[in-house]
């Protein structure tokens, strides 16, 4: 994949590695509708691709991503012609395509990093905590400073946040809209690791080594299940953990159960057999109130 480089979006791919880079330096990065929207497309087509595993979000020049455009939020209850038509709705039809893009890079079947460097405040920091990975220069800052434009959040920055560090801190990013250091957001579980300024690039290539050497099927699952699992109560998630272990002994080789028909079901169907017949004919009009 190759983009023209003026495009406020680059996505680029090497193997089984894509890389989206935020491009509007110039302005710290900062979503435009316009940006927005190249996002929510590459993100779709990454997740259309079976051979891409990994993905990396930076952000052009010295910082991550400064968050929305607070200079277009005027313009997000505008028609397609520029027509101020929408009001509140228009607004939030934007926030939940926002949503969407958010939870289609948390969904991902590849394994995300959000590589930070500067600043990643309001919806850069959102991008972050869609991301499976994010790892941080010294200098890199965060937080959620909407409050001082009078606005809140619209994709994560009061949710998924308190999901990572809990209500009452949540609370104070979000109502104080202080910037954090980067080790704040390690120490709170919101990051994962601080670098050295200058070592972004290759604690990201070493990370990526070593998720490249695992079992792919098996990062995908523990994938789905953690971020499922976290949304639910004990018993459901330990659902999805056993489902999962069954899986994994599946597409290790332990397929087959004594009692499973191992595809005759499907195989009859398509065939109209005798097995079909036979499941079909005891139960279609079984405790029924048609008459068979």
């Amino acid at each position: 994949m190759t983009e023209d480089a003026r495009s406020p979006l680059l996505l680029t791919s090497d193997g089984d590695t894509a890389e989206i880079l935020l491009n509007r330096p110039t302005v710290r990065n900062c979503l435009s509708i316009e940006l927005s929207d190249r996002f929510v497309e590459a993100v779709q087509t990454i997740k259309k691709s079976t051979e891409i595993k990994f993905v990396i979000i930076r952000g052009a020049g010295e910082t991550f991503c400064a968050g929305d455009d607070i200079t277009e939020m005027m313009r997000w209850g505008d028609d397609e012609h520029g027509r101020s038509t929408q009001g509140a709705n228009g607004v939030m039809r934007r926030v939940r395509i926002y949503q969407d893009m958010a939870n289609a890079l948390e969904e991902l079947d590849k394994l995300t990093i959000s590589a930070v460097d500067g600043y990643a405040v309001g919806g850069g920091l959102e991008i972050t905590m869609a991301s499976d990975f994010v790892i941080a220069t010294e200098r890199a800052v965060w937080g959620m400073p909407e409050v001082d434009s009078g606005i809140t959040p619209g994709w994560g920055g009061t949710t998924r946040m308190a999901r990572y560090i809990g209500k009452r801190r949540t609370k104070e990013i979000n109502i104080i809209g202080a910037l954090m250091s980067a080790q704040r957001a390690v120490d709170w579980g919101l990051w994962n690791r601080v670098v050295p300024n200058g070592q972004l690039d290759a604690e990201v290539d070493a990370l990526v080594a070593v998720l490249r050497s695992k079992n792919q099927q098996a990062c995908r699952q523990l994938k789905v299940i953690v971020n499922r699992g976290c949304e639910t109560d004990l018993y459901t998630a330990q659902g999805f953990e056993m489902l999962s272990a069954g899986l994994s002994g599946a597409v290790n080789g332990f397929w087959q159960v004594a009692d499973a028909d191992q595809g005759a079901g499907i195989a009859n169907f398509a065939d109209k057999g005798s097995l079909w017949q036979k499941r079909r004919g005891l139960a279609k009009y079984f405790w029924s109130d048609l008459d068979g």
